[in-house]
């Protein structure tokens, strides 16, 4: 009905998954390369785990990892998990189009058709996946009739890989004891949150230009509020905004403000009552206190008028400092002694759109200096502002509590002048700059691109392209002379040109360019990833 008021061609608001429409934020980019990654070479046959609150893009993710699959790739999908293990593994045989008549109900003659059939894959050279959505709907026996089945295996190779979709129920529910050899199996696992506010704004202006928008209809305020009442959730996002568009079109408005959002939002979201009283209690609530505070001091202005004059009270004990919410969270779950190595430099090469194809995440995690043709890697200490200088995530190498000498691994995706922005184990964690450095010593881990063939260490005296690429870098930094051919040579100017660049990354300033001045000169390139602008 809107769509020729607001000059649409279709409607951008649809809860069914059109890939035209899809909006990967910088979290749904990493999930995706997580699912990636367990399929290819990263999972070494393990468990993957993706979850995420309803609503967020779990299936979409599903859909997308569909269309990406390696050609040699077979898949079983699961979508209704409420079944008995019979059950569960006549559907896995069922996906893979596998023989199975005169064998349903023998769990027996079920499994060792799928045993031949991995096999006879594993010898053609084919792998063999299976995905199980809704997963936090699989009883005790059937996820650990789920696990029975990786231990199809050769001596070398699992021969089955098992990706688990669910809500954040999944989590608590693999978090059981008797569960708890199924969980030790997991090799990588991401939480998927919510859009922020940038995100939700980006994802609104997307749909609404791929429907054939010209000008957006919703202003700034009625952004927010359309992120405030979904909170970030892409299917509330969809709902909200659909009826916003509808109720502006009824009401014939260009713009859709606050307003609008709010009674679209009150229209279609249940509790919104709560979401009044979350909204309006504040302001009550300060005009009862102030109330209180009135007839507080009216009683004791009367009373000491009419009391004798009595001695001071001691002064109250100063308040205790706040604490720190998200500081707690990160130490109870390095208490748990996640599994973050894999699952960090997944998200790290991600970030760097470096497919499993061009090098495994395990060959990536012993971060030799070369990882693959044109990929560095480089280990070192600095402190959060010197890795904040180079403007680069990397992984930063945590304390990890009660495992004295051993450490987590968490992917820095952005520093604030206050907070500082982590992903642990598939968990975001956004906590005081002070909060990481009672956990974070300074040790960290850079991947990085560069020019392929590029000399591990250049010095005066040197020539060529190297040196070229090394003056077109610098250049950017203190905007001096940039090389005019391949004949460029490493004189005695360049060298002071390198130690004022050293200085200012804290590298030390010789003049010579090793692994970290290398690094240091790829982050003044805007190509590639970079720390996120949005943290506090």
């Amino acid at each position: 009905m809107y769509l020729e008021y607001f000059g649409l061609r279709e409607p951008p608001f649809s809860i069914t998954p059109d890939p035209r429409y899809v909006f990967l934020s910088e979290r749904h980019r990493d999930a995706l390369a997580h699912l990636l990654y367990g399929i290819g070479k990263g999972g070494s046959g393990g468990f993957v785990q993706l979850t995420g609150e309803v609503g967020t893009g779990k299936t979409t993710l599903c859909r997308l990892l569909l269309e990406q699959l390696p050609e040699n790739t077979r898949v079983a999908l699961v979508l209704n998990p409420k079944l008995s293990p019979v059950e569960l593994v006549e559907t896995v045989c069922e996906e893979l189009k596998l023989p199975i008549e005169g064998k349903r109900g023998s769990l027996k003659a079920l499994t060792d058709t799928l045993n031949a059939f991995l096999l006879d894959a594993y010898a053609q050279g084919l792998r063999v996946v299976l995905i199980v959505d809704e997963a936090q709907n699989l009883s005790i026996e059937s996820l650990e009739q789920v696990r029975l089945l990786t231990n199809l295996e050769t001596p070398t190779q699992k021969l089955l890989q098992i990706i688990l979709l669910g809500q954040p129920e999944l989590r608590e529910l693999l978090d059981r004891p008797e569960l708890r050899q199924l969980a030790q199996r997991i090799t990588a696992r991401y939480h998927l949150t919510p859009l922020d506010i940038a995100e939700t704004e980006a994802y609104v202006r997307h749909r609404m230009a791929v429907a054939g928008c010209k000008r957006m209809p919703f202003s700034r305020l009625g952004l927010k509020a359309l992120y405030q009442r979904s909170g970030g959730v892409p299917r509330l996002v969809n709902i909200i905004a659909d009826r916003a568009l509808m109720a502006a079109y009824a009401r014939e408005q260009d713009s859709i403000g606050e307003r609008l959002v709010d009674r679209a939002a009150d229209e279609t979201l249940p509790g919104h009552a709560r979401y009044w009283m979350r909204r309006y209690g504040l302001w009550a609530a300060a005009a009862l206190l102030l109330l209180a505070i009135g007839a507080g001091a009216l009683w004791l202005q009367r009373y000491r008028q009419a009391a004798p004059a009595q001695a001071a009270p001691p002064p109250a004990a100063p308040a205790p400092a706040a604490v720190d919410a998200e500081s707690q969270r990160l130490s109870a779950r390095l208490a748990q002694a996640p599994e973050t190595e894999l699952t960090a430099f997944t998200q790290l090469l991600a970030r760097w759109q470096v497919d499993s194809n061009e090098v495994s995440v395990r060959d990536a995690s012993r971060c030799p200096p070369i990882v693959a043709s044109g990929l560095a890697c480089l280990r070192g200490h600095a402190t959060l502002e010197q890795v904040a200088r180079f403007d680069r995530p990397l992984i930063l190498a945590l304390d990890a509590g009660e495992r004295p000498g051993h450490a987590a691994y968490a992917l820095l995706q952005g520093v604030g002048k206050r907070l500082v922005r982590l992903d642990l184990a598939g968990d975001r964690y956004e906590l005081e700059r002070d909060s990481l450095s009672k956990v974070w010593n300074g040790d960290f881990i850079a991947l990085w691109r560069l020019p392929a063939g590029l000399p591990a260490t250049l010095k005066r005296g040197d020539s060529g392209d190297a040196v070229a690429w090394i003056m077109d870098r610098v250049a950017t930094f203190d905007d001096g002379a940039v090389a005019k051919s391949a004949s460029a040579t490493f004189d005695a100017e360049l060298e002071e040109r390198i130690r004022k660049l050293q200085q200012a990354y804290g590298i030390k300033a010789d003049g010579i360019i090793g692994p970290e001045t290398l690094f240091a000169l790829s982050a003044l390139d805007d190509a590639g990833p970079h720390l996120a602008r949005t943290v506090e």
